[in-house]
């Protein structure tokens, strides 16, 4: 078996995970937003230097099978509203209005369509809807819409849209310069729900553009490094295929769900009942649950509380990070994100040109970074420059000491994120926080506190457990075809299995090798259901939708974890002091290496455990265990 890469591109840092037999490499680069394939091939250099002593990306691309990618990108552009200006056009019974009120809050339909809308009538005769078909595109350009979505309402939508399709197409043909791009709801997805299929579309047309011209470009420069085998797109439903059998809104909180994947792996081998997912990134926290062995996720998902057509892990992601920008307002309030300065120019301390205050700024005035050791030594963060900032943005507005400021932007920060946990979940005794990440660890167990939870696990591999946790999916993909009609449910499934056979075949495998797995999914007020395809139809209530799914996997090589808690007690190796300021006061709190820690290794908080590239405060009242694997217990005494 070959090296399996797998790669998670956050808003601020971008984490490289390599698994070779049972060596496991790992390393972090700053995500450059202005050219992602940079940091991507950045991470792969770096870590390519660790396995081979020196900088050799062609040898390690040439003993690759498989390079497995998630990104936050399509996450913060939607938290931070950052896409293009796209333009709808809505036939039959769809309205602006109606779309409008599905989106409960309506700032998420101002900021992808706003007004750039158009209710268009189908007149029976060509040339007049010709005719009124340009108008409105004219008119949607003219208002600086870049990119356009088409979406009929009603159950003729297949032969409205084609009909749009074909003027469109015929009157603004493809291969003019600025030609603007269209998309047809019904070629996203087959679904009969007209406003849930209309905001699928604007969702993909808004992460689309960016999407694409990253992942071939990146797939260009893999190819030109002799990699071996197609880049592997990881989707938010768990599985991953190739860039060109992917749409863009899959890859939306694709890199949470790595999370998940790996989250899943870790309660299954803990044997822990309810473990909540806390991934805290530059930009975002991103929270799930695994459940009895189940990864929260719905049928028919939802973004930012908006329902979508395809099934998505039910994650929560909130404006709040490492690299969240944190303001004082004259009331006395403290405000944390959603903005983001991401990697570039990134938290005031990193001296790359940011002045905005953030919570990495706070931790290390606070004494609980050490500019030393921060990110493995390899990035030199400045005190003076992060004191700066908090006084500007934050302790001159409070009217108060720059560490004082310090601690109330803590303060805001814990709360906002634990306000955030009750807020997904029920917390019960038998809840156990799975803290990852590069800012997880920072202050998790005052995060736990708050929320009400008593244990916490921090993965040997926290600070790229994400990039980690794609190494445990599969090569999938998944159809379906409404089970609206006359048709016998084998003519459906034959249909569905040509669909398979052409799709997997593109994807380099033969459908004879693959898992087949039909499952009939039902939708409709208060009911969300996917059962097994049985020979008999399942009852349908009035206003509910039934279709035929067929999940088709390609299994892959994945890694086997290891560690186990409960070993003999030994007492944690402490290396040295570190000063910290803990309750407004300076204090030289024990510090532990984690990798220096034997299997057993205990110590009670107050203390600060770190590694190359997570710290930790362990507060007082708290106790941690490191067992085989690096992974690290925390309970509250």
């Amino acid at each position: 078996m070959g090296k399996l890469i797998n790669i998670d591109n956050g808003g601020t840092l971008t984490d490289i995970c390599v698994t070779d037999a049972d060596k496991v490499y790992r390393t972090k680069t700053l995500t450059t937003p202005f050219d992602l394939s940079r940091c991507f091939f950045d991470g792969l250099v770096k870590v390519s230097k660790q396995i081979y002593g020196q900088e050799d990306i062609v040898s390690l691309l040439s003993t690759t099978d498989h390079i497995r990618y998630s990104t936050t990108q399509g996450t913060n552009a939607l938290v931070e509203r950052k896409g293009p200006r796209v333009g709808l056009i809505l036939t039959g019974a769809l309205s602006a209005a109606a779309l409008e009120q599905i989106d409960r809050r309506g700032e998420l339909y101002r900021a992808i369509v706003g007004d750039r809308s158009i209710k268009l009538e189908l007149p029976g005769d060509d040339a007049a809807l010709e005719s009124a078909a340009v108008r409105a595109v004219n008119a949607l350009a003219s208002s600086g819409a870049n990119r356009l979505v088409v979406a009929h309402g009603g159950p003729d939508r297949l032969a409205a849209e084609g009909r749009l399709k074909k003027i469109f197409l015929h009157t603004f043909p493809q291969h003019l310069l600025g030609a603007i791009p269209i998309l047809y709801s019904h070629e996203v997805v087959e679904d009969p729900d007209d406003g849930r299929r209309t905001w699928t579309a604007l969702f993909n047309a808004f992460l689309h553009p960016a999407m694409e011209r990253f992942l071939y470009n990146a797939e260009h420069k893999l190819r030109a490094s002799k990699a071996q085998n197609p880049l592997l797109i990881f989707r938010n439903d768990g599985h991953s295929a190739r860039v060109a059998k992917t749409i863009a809104l899959k890859t939306y909180s694709s890199g949470p769900r790595g999370g998940m994947e790996g989250t899943r792996a870790l309660a299954a081998h803990h044997g822990i009942p309810h473990l909540i997912s806390l991934d805290i990134g530059g930009t975002t926290t991103d929270i799930g649950e695994v459940r009895n062995g189940s990864v929260r996720e719905d049928g028919r998902g939802r973004v930012e509380g908006v329902p979508v057509s395809f099934p998505l892990c039910n994650l929560v992601s909130v404006g709040v990070g490492g690299s969240s920008i944190i303001r004082a307002h004259r009331d006395g309030s403290v405000q944390v994100g959603p903005e983001s300065v991401g990697g570039a120019p990134g938290p005031a301390c990193f001296g790359l040109g940011g002045t905005e205050a953030t919570i990495t700024d706070a931790f290390l005035l606070s004494g609980l970074l050490d500019p030393a050791s921060f990110f493995g030594g390899e990035l030199q963060i400045d005190v003076e420059r992060a004191r700066a900032a908090i006084i500007d943005k934050v302790a001159t507005m409070l009217g108060v000491s720059a560490e004082a400021a310090a601690a109330r932007m803590e303060q805001a920060w814990v709360q906002k994120v634990a306000d955030s946990i009750k807020a997904f979940t029920d917390v019960t005794p038998d809840t156990t926080i799975a803290a990852f990440g590069g800012a997880g660890p920072f202050v998790i167990c005052r995060i736990a506190a708050a929320a009400g939870i008593s244990r916490v696990l921090i993965p040997g591999l926290a600070a790229v457990f994400s990039a980690f946790g794609l190494g445990f999916s599969d090569i999938a993909q998944r159809y379906e075809i409404a089970l609206d009609g006359d048709a016998p449910l084998e003519t459906k499934k034959a249909a569905l299995r040509d669909r398979a056979r052409r799709g997997m075949h593109a994807e380099g495998f033969a459908l004879e090798s693959c898992k087949l797995e039909y499952r009939v999914q039902i939708t409709g007020p208060g009911r969300d259901e996917s059962v097994p395809a049985g020979d008999t139809p399942l009852p349908r209530r009035a206003g509910e939708h039934a279709a035929l799914v067929l999940e088709v996997t390609k299994a892959i090589a994945r890694p086997q974890l290891t560690g186990r808690f409960g070993a003999a007690a030994v007492a944690a190796a402490q290396a040295s002091t570190r000063s910290v300021m803990v309750d407004g006061q300076r204090r030289a709190l024990p510090l532990f290496r984690a990798e220096d820690q034997p299997v057993g290794s205990q110590a009670a908080g107050p203390a600060v455990l770190e590694e190359a590239f997570f710290t930790c405060l362990v507060d007082a009242g708290w106790r941690f265990e490191v067992n085989d694997n690096a992974d690290v217990l925390l309970t509250r005494q």
